[in-house]
């Protein structure tokens, strides 16, 4: 542990022995201050398989507690072999309430301490995720590579590093002839190779143990990038290496992924080159996350560099706390100032969309009260999407924006708005929230498994927002009771139906489906299946941004059906994917970013979802639901749980696989659609109020 900077939930060191793998992780003191009971697992990602980790020693440094890890891959390999990804965690327990935590990395190169499997040719492995934590997995032979030092001297960029392909360190069954670098540009991807001089390395014997022959992994090289730039463009350059070797005698070329550089930090490195009559700057860094060497040469000026040197630091100015404390006091000094009469300020899922019930309200004003002052909350990201519509917005958080919400005589919002702005007296806020509840919601969930809270911050931080709404709209009498409940909303309840339905009642028509396909390039002549599914909470990369594993195999899905349907896939807005559906091009689209999910209820003539809201809104349509929930026991039990029994009152057929959603697809095309005494149930209790004027029954309220 010597020089191993302590630091709250991080490893300190990983050796391996004998296909036995010793961690050593440190714990703040205060951290577990008061716990009963703290255990380690490595817990499989995709499922529910725990492996719980031996504590063979306990050591206390000044404010630290280091625990030693231990487990055998020998005595999990035929669960390693099944599962592919595990994740360390931690637990705490105290009392009641159990505390899970992500183990960060210490950024070594953990990829090194790796298992050989010559029979199936695999190897298992930890590692460092994006988000740093620690990992382990199963996966195909891999060579690692690593860049230690990179430096200019003259006009060349000068690095050195070492290599780990484990089948070649481990076995006998690799003879390596030959050590390449290879660079490629963003320009043309065309590749640039040249030879490395291979450098003995006995340091490395020492630092991983477990992996033998690692002191004749070292290389050095260098990179003469004036004979390689195209000075009419900037140019990014990447870097892998290329290893020969011999096989059985065969020759066998092997390649890594993008080289990583060790150094641990994300300061840019450049230099100032003149090549008449040019003037280049290059400028080498690791990638913020993934450590990746990234080189840019671009032309260099003076006013241009200025310009961006004083946006970088407005940057990291504006995402200051300082910033938002300022923000703060000015919000609530010019909330002091006289109203604006008739301004209001619209906003949709956090400024990223024009759609939902904010839309509708807003599209009903401007048709039947045009003395409105009305303004759209727009993301920086997502402009582009307020610029092409004939509205007027304003960028989230700038300062124009400060003066009209603090001024503004109406709020009106599908989500919640940060916690730091204070409402200003003179101002209404209409919440017309954003769907049906079928999940817990707030104080009436048990358990929170979002990053970056737990059950009783978020509660309280849900009910700090709810404080500030005036009004809030429920599509029938069942929400009502949940939203008092849930939200403990006290203000005005305005049972309404959901304004965003509005559109499916009055332009539910041949000529308006077959504009939305055209409109969107969508064929006329295939009817579609719309996929709708929700996001998992404990299921994310960062806060706010939350992982989704497609479980449908689309590849089965266009072979069975592709003839006759085709499918869009609409992600929840919290979800961060993005899904190459380039394979499937001509039967998949993805919809995930269209502002607006009802144009897509309109066109699709089936829908597919999860435990989503979506199919009490599509349930105006009349048109067949599938309901795809090949997790719902986990859903159900311990994520969310959910209001409604959905199990035996969905208005449409449970299925948990691909195969079993092709089928009832199949039965809807040879019987046709008739809704069930279940679904006709389900329209009475919970769509009866939608008639196409939800959005008059709330403006009539509120304006």
């Amino acid at each position: 542990m010597e020089g191993r900077e302590m630091k709250n939930k991080r490893i300190l060191n990983v050796s391996l022995r004998d296909n036995y793998y010793a961690i050593e992780v440190s714990l703040s003191n205060q951290y577990i201050n008061e716990v009963e009971d703290i255990y380690f697992t490595l817990s499989h990602r995709y499922g529910d398989e725990e492996i719980n980790l031996t504590v063979s020693s306990i050591n206390y440094i000044e404010s630290f507690t280091v625990f030693s890890l231990e487990f055998s891959f020998d005595m999990y390999q035929d669960l390693f072999l099944v599962c592919d990804i595990w994740d360390l965690n931690v637990f705490l327990r105290k009392e009641k309430e159990i505390k899970k935590a992500r183990i960060k990395s210490n950024r070594d190169y953990l990829r090194f301490y790796a298992i050989v499997l010559p029979e199936s040719e695999k190897i298992f492995y930890p590692y460092t995720t994006r988000k740093g934590n620690v990992s382990f997995r199963l996966n195909e032979y891999h060579l690692f590579g690593m860049l230690e030092e990179v430096y200019f001297k003259g006009e060349k960029l000068y690095f050195s590093g070492f290599f780990n392909y484990p089948p070649l360190l481990q076995t006998d069954e690799y003879r390596l002839l030959d050590v390449k670098m290879i660079v490629t540009n963003n320009l043309n991807e065309s590749e640039i190779e040249f030879p490395l001089k291979e450098v003995k390395r006995p340091d490395l014997d020492e630092k991983y143990i477990g992996n033998e022959n690692m002191d004749n992994t070292g290389f050095h090289g260098f990179f003469d990038v004036l004979n390689h730039v195209n000075f009419d463009q900037n140019e990014y350059f990447k870097f892998y290496l290329e290893l020969s070797l011999e096989h059985n005698g065969i020759k066998k070329v092997i390649r890594s992924v993008r080289l990583r550089y060790s150094r641990l930090t994300n300061s840019v490195q450049s230099k100032v080159i003149r090549y008449h009559p040019y003037k280049l700057k290059i400028k080498y860094k690791p990638t913020k996350k993934s450590k990746y060497l990234s080189l840019k040469v671009s032309d260099y000026k003076f006013k241009r560099e200025v310009i961006n040197n004083i946006r970088t630091k407005w940057v990291k100015i504006r995402r200051s706390r300082f910033l938002l404390k300022l923000y703060k006091i000015a919000f609530a000094v010019l909330g002091k100032i006289p109203v604006r009469k008739n301004l209001i300020m619209f906003e949709s899922f956090l400024g990223k969309q024009y759609s939902d019930s904010p839309r509708a309200i807003y599209e009903y004003l401007l048709e039947y009260y045009p003395n409105y002052k009305m303004y759209w909350s727009a993301d920086r990201r997502h402009l582009s999407i307020f610029e092409n519509k004939d509205v007027k917005y304003i960028r989230r958080f700038s300062i124009k924006w400060l003066f009209l919400m603090a001024r503004s005589e109406y709020w009106v919002s599908n989500s919640r708005l940060p916690l730091w702005i204070p409402k200003p007296s003179h101002t209404s806020y209409l919440q017309t929230w954003h769907g049906t509840p079928l999940k817990r919601l707030a104080a009436d969930m048990d358990e929170v498994h979002m990053p970056g809270t737990n059950a009783q911050k978020y509660k309280q931080n849900f009910l700090n927002a709810v404080n500030k709404w005036d009004y809030l709209v429920s599509p029938n009498a069942y929400s009502t009771e949940i939203f008092r409940r849930a939200f403990q909303f006290n203000g005005t309840m305005i049972e309404s139906g959901y304004p965003r339905n509005d559109f499916l009642l009055n332009d539910n028509n041949e000529a308006t489906i077959s504009d939305l396909k055209e409109a969107n390039n969508l064929p006329r002549d295939k009817k579609v299946i719309l996929y709708a599914p929700t996001w998992r909470d404990n299921q994310f990369y960062e806060k706010g941004k939350y992982k989704f594993n497609l479980r449908m195999d689309i590849a089965l899905m266009k072979e069975e059906l592709g003839d006759e349907y085709i499918i869009l896939l609409r992600l929840h807005y919290l979800v961060a994917e993005n899904i190459d559906l380039s394979t499937y091009e001509g039967f998949a689209y993805d919809f995930s970013k269209h502002e607006d999910i009802r144009e897509l209820y309109m066109v699709a003539d089936l829908l597919i979802t999860d435990y989503s809201s979506v199919f009490f809104d599509y349930a105006n349509l009349k048109r067949p639901m599938l309901f795809y929930v090949y997790d719902i026991e986990d859903y159900r039990d311990n994520l969310r749980g959910f209001y409604f029994d959905l199990e035996s009152k969905a208005p449409g057929p449970l299925v948990k696989t691909t195969e079993q959603i092709i089928n009832e697809v199949k039965k809807i095309e040879q019987n046709g659609f008739e809704p069930s005494q279940t679904t006709e149930e389900f329209y009475k209790k919970f769509c009866y109020l939608e008639d196409g004027n939800a959005s008059k029954r709330v403006v009539d309220k509120v304006f």
